[in-house]
């Protein structure tokens, strides 16, 4: 889409057995991932992350991203007249920001998003649907992403249309894909179902959150059809435990307290 200025504004049972968890986890993991999602896995690695409880937690997750090896170039701003102080940083499978989160309405109009509702409203996203429409900002969660600068270009990162990402505000994770590009200096941006799933204000007049988001987008993992919202879901679900979970066997709560039982190698 072309490049536009955000509307910046003010804003405010553990199972009972084995086998019922190796179930429960069947039944949310999917049968096959689209082309690309993750990398091998040594065999033991992939039973091990379908028989483990539970969803991934944000704070696992914010603990994986709590230190910053950074890959941009330079630093984005949050708004407009904002300082330049937010630095893309990455992983060997992801890479992450920290900031604030606007609210995209761009795509298809509908009853929440329209000119009437956002007086910045564009009826286009960078990426479009299977059919070839734009995106439904209202109903699919998907994240904008800066559009590529000197300061940095996600497509050098394994980036692009339907790469999964997994978005953490306060207590609450979910899945979503990148789905819109905006500013080359400014980033923080999420559609409407991404802010609403988050349980952030979607008003995209003065909705948002000032701070305290993290977004994480795993390299060359894309969903296709880009509005599959459950694949996202199921792939992120999936990558999201592979992040916090080493091959090795030992999670990543274990790796940051020190396991005396890790060996020298599983430190490093």
């Amino acid at each position: 889409m072309p490049v536009r200025f955000p509307r910046r504004g003010p804003r405010i049972v553990h199972a009972q057995s084995l086998t019922l968890a190796v179930a429960g986890a069947a039944l949310l993991a999917p049968t096959t991932l689209p082309a690309g999602t993750h990398r091998d896995r040594p065999q033991a690695h992939a039973r091990r992350v379908e028989w483990r409880e539970g969803p991934v937690s944000a704070v696992d997750l914010l603990a994986e991203v709590r230190d910053c090896a950074r890959v941009s170039r330079g630093r984005y701003r949050s708004d407009n007249g904002a300082p330049a102080k937010i630095p893309i940083c990455g992983t060997d499978d992801a890479v992450f920001w920290k900031a604030d989160m606007d609210i995209d309405c761009d795509g298809r109009p509908g009853s929440r998003c329209n000119r009437r509702t956002d007086p910045h409203f564009s009826a286009s996203t960078s990426y479009a649907q299977s059919n070839g429409r734009p995106l439904n900002a209202e109903r699919l969660p998907f994240i904008v992403v800066p559009a590529p600068s000197r300061i940095w270009d996600y497509r050098d990162h394994g980036v692009g249309g339907g790469s999964v990402v997994a978005v953490v505000y306060r207590d609450r994770v979910r899945y979503a894909v990148v789905g819109d590009t905006g500013p080359r200096n400014i980033i923080g941006e999420a559609s409407y179902a991404t802010a609403k799933a988050l349980g952030i204000r979607p008003d995209p007049h003065g909705g948002g959150a000032r701070s305290g988001v993290t977004y994480i987008v795993f390299k060359n993992a894309r969903v296709s059809p880009i509005e599959d919202r459950a694949a996202a879901v199921a792939t992120g679900e999936r990558l999201a435990r592979e992040f916090v979970d080493r091959p090795d066997g030992v999670t990543g709560r274990q790796r940051r307290a020190g396991n005396p039982g890790m060996t020298p190698e599983a430190r490093e």
